[in-house]
């Protein structure tokens, strides 16, 4: 039996055929699947005409807009691989990725051109194309010997292509880690893998044909492109997609386009509770509200469940894209906490981080690994990476810990590698920051371990508070203590403002061992 073609652009094309909804709101214009799928057919011709081929890499820098999903259909058409590049990074690290990732077209907003112009001599991309297109974006200006306008691939009159049909194991992505150990690497996602989580959420997720979607988190990251938004446009829906998030922004689009589907991190639904009006605001049509990213604190759940909404927590990472295990929603403040039990085409076990042994008992911790279609066959270029991240069984090790409860539900500890030894003992930071995130007058709360002469590391926490708030050392041990064992409580505890994150969302635990390492705990033991 011939291979099933699971293309996003032949998928696009369809839907194109067809009357549905608008298919993309973007920064009050409104694109139907028909406009959408003519321009990146337009632009299909036009990189064709610059030399991108089928394999070849094609990035992509800049904010969130509907010229990131022109790009993203013109690549698959082609059956180019789609290169979507972290806006926050330094040139450096841009460097690495369009080195290593031997783009041969980078298309770059305005804003981030100096940045890339930086680095051309160092990377091997051989066309540049400036996003000239979107009112948007920044105006473009710039040196016509460096950059070939966008517009300038638009317009009829180039000879159309066939979309070239993709299998499941079809290179579609390369999704770039945020690099927390080391050098990012390159995810390889496949168009198969890209395809199965789509599958996994509309076995699981109460989502429909004409879901309103919003798209607030950042494309880049595999959450915000591929938990919701890519299936919502290609199955017959609407994607309300944002440049990025502004919590008073997204509460005012929640209600006006009165959003369905909607996917973020925990630091945005946080900033959204705090949002003036998020009390009074009708939000009775958002029934899928899907949580990952980072660990959730309970009370973040009970927030939202006082508000009507019930948060439905998903575990995953770039390289299961994304979705892993899945919590429903009637069982949200029941099993509070969990991560959910495995996606239905997908795979999930624990190993003993030591030995490797499986783990069948409850309530045991072990490192969790994850086997089936949506997950990566490896990283890009990197044989070493990959041999290190799977089994011979065909398991891939995450690097996160986690218990199984006898339902058969998983509850994400930590990372392995951010995991706390103090006199002998194993401290998990998540564990810990869940019940700070509870303490009165806590915003947010992150716990990291700092060199102790007696113990060898001990606990020191990093919150931030309500305006008006300022706690001790002692305060915040006195409440913890309610919840945990003496030796995981803080003995060091610094005050800031704002707790540092990646684009993604996710703390960045290397900037704030900078910090702490910059600014001293003003309260000890």
């Amino acid at each position: 039996m011939a291979a099933v073609d699971i293309s996003p652009a032949a998928a696009l094309y369809r839907r194109a055929k067809y009357p549905t909804p608008t298919a993309l709101v973007y920064e009050g214009q409104e694109f139907s699947a028909a406009q959408l799928g003519r321009t990146a057919v337009e632009l299909t011709a036009g990189l064709a005409e610059q030399g991108l081929r089928r394999g070849d890499r094609i990035a992509y820098l800049g904010f969130n807009s509907v010229t990131f999903f022109h790009a993203l259909f013109a690549a698959a058409h082609l059956g180019a691989v789609f290169v979507p590049v972290n806006f926050r990074l330094a040139a450096d690290e841009v460097r690495h990725i369009l080195t290593d990732s031997g783009a041969h077209t980078v298309v770059v907003e305005e804003g981030h051109r100096e940045l890339v112009e930086s680095v051309l001599g160092d990377i091997p991309a051989r066309r540049h194309i400036l996003v000239d297109t979107d009112p948007a974006c920044p105006a473009a200006t710039a040196p016509a010997v460096l950059w070939t306008p966008l517009s300038a691939l638009l317009g009829p009159g180039r000879p159309e292509r066939e979309p070239v049909p993709l299998h499941d194991d079809d290179l579609g992505a390369l999704m770039y880690t945020s690099g927390t150990t080391g050098r990012p690497k390159g995810v390889m996602l496949t168009h198969g893998n890209l395809w199965w989580n789509a599958v996994n959420v509309d076995s699981m997720v109460d989502t429909r044909s004409d879901d309103v979607n919003l798209a607030a988190a950042p494309l880049f990251h595999i959450g915000g492109l591929n938990a919701l938004t890519l299936r919502t446009l290609l199955r017959g829906g609407t994607v309300v997609l944002r440049r990025g998030f502004d919590p008073a922004e997204c509460l005012e689009d929640l209600v006006q386009h009165r959003v369905t589907a909607f996917f973020a991190v925990p630091a945005m639904y946080a900033a959204l509770a705090r949002t003036p009006g998020f009390t009074e605001a009708e939000l009775g049509a958002l029934r899928s509200a899907v949580v990952a990213g980072a660990p959730v604190p309970p009370q973040l759940i009970k927030d939202y469940a006082e508000r009507g909404i019930l948060l439905q927590q998903a575990w995953g990472l770039t390289e299961t894209a994304p979705f892993a295990t899945y919590l429903p929603a009637e069982l949200t403040l029941e099993k509070a906490g969990s991560a959910g039990a495995p996606m239905p085409y997908t795979e999930i076990s624990l190993s003993d981080p030591v030995t490797g042994a499986r783990i069948a008992e409850a309530d045991t911790r072990g490192e969790i690994c994850v086997r089936g279609p949506n997950v990566t066959p490896g990283y890009w270029n990197n044989p070493e990476a990959t041999g290190a991240a799977f089994d011979d069984a065909g398991w891939f090790h995450t690097g996160d810990i986690a218990h199984r409860d006898k339902e058969g539900f998983y509850y994400i500890v930590d990372r392995l590698k951010d995991m706390i030894i103090s006199g002998g003992e194993n401290i998990y930071p998540a564990e810990v920051e869940r019940v700070l995130a509870a303490c009165p007058g806590v915003l947010e709360a992150a716990v990291i371990g700092v060199p102790d002469p007696k113990w060898g590391e001990t606990v020191e926490a990093v919150l931030t508070c309500a305006p008006g708030t300022s706690l001790t050392l002692e305060e915040v041990r006195e409440f913890a203590g309610r919840h945990l064992a003496r030796y995981k409580l803080p003995t060091r505890l610094l005050l800031v403002d704002q707790l540092p994150r990646n684009a993604s969302g996710k703390l960045a635990k290397g900037e704030l061992r900078r910090l702490v390492e910059a600014e001293p705990a003003a309260d000890t033991l």
